[in-house]
């Protein structure tokens, strides 16, 4: 029997600003963009969530519901770091990490309870380290599988940790509403009301040929997953054949600016990773769930293999504008990933074609060295400043 964690770090950007501003402890902090039309929230501490502030928000709305917050720009290289420092922690206790985002992973330590005891007491420990050296608090959930193991994390939070007992599954699954399980959203917790089904018991209940009836191969994986059942390895990034991000709403997003936003900061992230690991891709592939949980994948192909920022960032809103299905937009999930690793010598390209990709990758260089020191808003790339970038705004 496997022993999976999913560690989760509390309102991470928010938290980080909270500890590096001591004087604002138990105050509402938001993280995002400017409060122009494209500025969203990236992240908001648990007494700016009282006021109804939440990711993906345009960030005049978070001012408005939270005049009073303390709002603080992104400082993503700065996050990223402590991310490394994190995962640092991680690999003392295995070496099967598996990053989802800066905030979150699974660990699979199934071979190091020898070393290091039970999967309990890993993740106390852990919990431990990142509180003494970072000052931070995660929430962590051990059980025999992915699935379990993020459902746990989140059973508890802030600073929780929850075990699913192998001999517990059913008991820990059965009382909760079936929103908790993944593949449900809004659109089918209504065809499962219709049915009367609201727990995970009475979802369990139902014969898998009728659910296979009413969400087709969709309902084969509902079926699976209500008896706790969940197969899939943990991946750690160095072995896996593609590097992605994506984030999912807490309410459904239907304005495309907000999109295009989350989309470039998503890119940002895995380009740096692209350039962590001394890897580049060729293939570029854009991921959307809309609010009934149907999911599409969409992907382009590029000439030569690139870790360029601008590059895969340009790919990823030609697939947003170009590539998506013809219907209302209101997303769920957003994500981007890069495949088609080939680190081999680059073929020779046009004299301007190769000046310009130069260009663009001092560019990311010097952008993440500054970004790193002085947070990602003191930096733009010149096509996304407009006439509202040009007024600076209060921490405050």
């Amino acid at each position: 029997m496997r022993t999976i964690l999913h560690v989760d770090m509390d309102a991470f950007y928010a938290s980080i600003e909270e500890r590096d501003h001591p004087e604002l402890k138990g105050q509402p902090i938001i993280v995002g963009g400017r409060s122009d039309h494209r500025g969203v929230v990236s992240a908001a501490n648990y007494a700016a969530r009282e006021f109804g502030v939440h990711s993906a928000q345009p960030m005049k709305t978070a001012r408005r519901l939270c005049p009073h917050g303390h709002y603080f720009p992104v400082r993503m290289n700065a996050y990223a770091e402590i991310s490394q420092s994190i995962q640092q922690i991680f690999r003392k206790y295995t070496p099967l990490v598996e990053p989802l985002s800066l905030d979150e992973a699974f660990l699979d330590v199934t071979g190091s309870k020898l070393l290091f005891g039970t999967g309990q007491e890993i993740a106390v420990t852990i919990k431990q380290e990142i509180k003494q050296q970072l000052n931070l608090i995660a929430s962590v959930g051990v059980a025999p599988n992915k699935f379990l193991a993020k459902i746990a994390s989140d059973f508890d939070k802030p600073d929780g940790l929850v075990i699913v007992q192998p001999n517990a599954i059913q008991d820990f699954l059965d009382p909760l509403p079936i929103s908790r399980v993944w593949g449900i959203g809004k659109v089918a917790s209504k065809r499962f009301d219709k049915l009367g089904v609201q727990t995970v018991a009475q979802l369990r209940a139902i014969d898998s040929k009728l659910l296979g009836e009413l969400f087709g191969e969709q309902g084969q994986h509902l079926w699976e997953l209500s008896r706790g059942i969940d197969e899939r390895p943990v991946v750690s990034e160095r072995r896996a054949k593609s590097i992605s991000r994506e984030t999912t709403f807490s309410q459904d997003v239907t304005d495309r600016d907000i999109l295009k936003t989350v989309l470039i900061q998503l890119v940002e992230d895995v380009a740096r990773r692209l350039r962590k690991n001394g890897l580049r891709g060729k293939t570029i592939q854009l991921k959307i769930r809309y609010d009934d949980f149907s999911t599409f994948t969409r992907a382009v192909t590029i000439n030569q293999p690139t870790d360029i920022t601008r590059e895969i960032e340009e790919a990823a809103l030609f697939i947003l504008e170009n590539r998506l299905p013809q219907r209302t937009l209101s997303i769920r999930l957003i994500g981007i990933g890069i495949t088609g690793f080939d680190n081999g010598p680059l073929q020779q390209r046009s004299l301007f074609d190769e000046a310009d990709q130069q260009k663009n990758s001092r560019l990311d260089h010097v952008k993440d060295q500054i970004a790193q020191r002085f947070g990602t808003e003191s930096l733009k790339r010149g096509t996304r400043i407009s006439k509202d970038d040009s007024e600076d705004e209060p921490t405050t």
